[in-house]
């Protein structure tokens, strides 16, 4: 998946991810352009959940966004 494909379903994936992790918010999941691993730190901080869960929830996520 590239940047492109992730910008477009960003809103899509952010809803998901907040559905899965009720506590995060608009400003946790602030779409950044550059490496994924800022986003995923920011979950986990907000979570406490384990890095490999954070990014398979965002490839769930993004796997059924469209």
């Amino acid at each position: 998946m590239n940047t492109l494909e992730i910008k477009n379903d960003w809103g899509v994936t952010k809803a998901k991810l907040k559905q899965m992790w009720p506590r995060l918010t608009d400003e946790d999941l602030q779409f950044v352009e550059g490496p994924h691993d800022e986003l995923v730190g920011r979950i986990q901080r907000r979570t406490g959940e384990t890095r490999e869960t954070i990014k398979n929830g965002i490839m769930e996520s993004f796997s059924c966004g469209g």
